[in-house]
């Protein structure tokens, strides 16, 4: 009893009985100065009117209001520092951030040690950097609105939302447009991003060396590319979509034991998905439609299972060169292919032969693009109609000893796929930047 009383007493006395409401006129250095007299606890309200900034937040307060409450960092540094723990920023609108990328310049930075920060239902526009969470464990990027700079070299402009070091961080609801990455979330792990819709960016969700996550339900429309896995391990990546992006819907680059399911890829994407030194991956019950090329698969990639998944209408399905086999079903379920003129006489929905999508005329093309020309020749039809006939004389390839009769059905909302038609038509109006996407390097 002693010690749940001592306990009791301690909580009591650590709480802010004397937090109050404040409201903050937008006079000139009135928000600054009532964060230098506010209590640990205290909610400032702001009124509408343009604050000035940059500001820093270093105590447990709370900022709130209106859309019509403006921070303006005057383009000088980042326009709101959290440097506490406990700090909430919701409802107003942060512009005018510095354009410096040395000094990660942000409309919202949150510190090392400034664990639990929200940051919600804000319009963050402008800024070098939307969201920049910095350090800070456990913060809530929730159901903000960030546009970023237009810049037309696309590697100079901000990331929507830049996650660095901070694990269990919280990344949902977001709408992101323009700048550079949706979000980019480099050295962290333990985070989840789910249900933000991104726009007119070079990658939807940008992973480097982040670990144990997920990234499910989130919508890309309009990228160079969705979703980049990048030197990461143990990464859930599904039911996301990625609609008429350019370049890449999905890739896996130096990323393994990754559970990628349940994703939509379509609408003329150069690769619906790229496999570039991935191992240990599942990748199951997607579907890759109307692609360049529906999966590239290549470096060395190995012991991953794919299974259930649907290639539909791809314009090459599958680019494997390799010597040997590789089996592309699992425990007697493959995948869907909408070239393959199979028939189930059992009835169980599994094709009664086997398929494969690629054969030596296809790896003669990727290794001498000249012999494109030839493509119709009555010479090269005789020898795929010969592989065909006769598998036995076909290269290492991608085998799917068991391919399915119908494809996953994965659905897009009405308003996702109003956008999709515009992104589409406004493609080829699209301004050629700096950026090479098929450059690893420079990721």
């Amino acid at each position: 009893m002693f010690r749940a009383l001592t306990f009791l007493l301690v909580a009591l006395t650590a709480l802010p009985l004397w937090a109050a409401e404040l409201r903050v006129p937008s006079t000139s250095g009135g928000l600054a100065q009532a964060i230098a007299g506010a209590n640990s606890g205290d909610v400032l309200i702001l009124e509408a009117g343009r604050h000035a900034g940059p500001i820093v937040i270093d105590r447990p307060l709370t900022l709130t209001g209106t859309h019509d409450a403006v921070i303006d960092g005057m383009g000088q540094g980042t326009v709101v520092t959290i440097d506490a723990t406990d700090v909430t920023i919701k409802g107003l609108t942060i512009v005018g951030s510095g354009l410096n990328s040395q000094e990660t310049d942000a409309g919202v930075k949150i510190l090392k040690k400034a664990d639990r920060a929200l940051v919600e239902g804000n319009r963050v526009l402008g800024n070098l950097h939307g969201i920049d969470v910095h350090g800070g464990h456990d913060a809530v990027v929730r159901g903000n609105t960030i546009e970023g700079t237009r810049n037309p070299r696309m590697n100079d402009r901000g990331n929507g939302i830049y996650v660095w070091n901070s694990p269990g961080t919280v990344v949902e609801g977001n709408s992101v447009r323009w700048g550079r990455d949706g979000i980019f979330s480099n050295t962290s792990r333990k985070g989840i991003y789910r249900n933000n819709l991104f726009r007119d960016l070079r990658f939807a969700v940008h992973y480097m060396y982040t670990n144990n996550s997920e990234v499910s339900g989130n919508v890309s429309i309009g990228n160079h590319l969705g979703y980049a896995i990048m030197f990461s391990n143990r990464v859930i990546l599904k039911n996301n979509l990625s609609l008429s992006d350019t370049s890449h819907g999905v890739m896996l680059n130096f990323a393994n034991n990754a559970d990628v399911s349940g994703n939509l890829v379509r609408g003329g994407a150069n690769r619906c998905t790229f496999i570039y030194n991935a191992h240990k991956n599942i990748i199951t019950g997607n579907r890759f439609e109307g692609c360049n090329i529906g999966i590239h698969f290549t470096a060395g990639s190995e012991r991953n299972v794919l299974t259930g998944n649907a290639f539909i209408g791809n314009r090459t399905q599958v680019k494997y060169v390799g010597t040997r086999d590789i089996e592309w079903s699992f425990e007697g379920r493959g995948n869907y292919w909408s070239d393959h003129p199979g028939f189930d006489l059992g009835g169980d929905g599994i094709a009664d032969s086997p398929f494969r999508p690629n054969d030596l005329m296809d790896h003669i093309l990727w290794s001498q693009p000249a012999a494109s020309l030839l493509t119709g020749a009555p010479a090269v039809q005789l020898v795929r109609w010969t592989q065909s006939s006769f598998p036995a004389t076909l290269p290492g390839g991608v085998v799917d000893s068991a391919p399915l009769m119908a494809a996953p059905v994965l659905s897009v909302p009405q308003q996702y796929a109003a956008l999709e038609a515009k992104a589409a038509a406004n493609r080829n109006e699209r301004q050629v930047d700096d950026f090479d996407i098929d450059d690893l390097s420079s990721h």
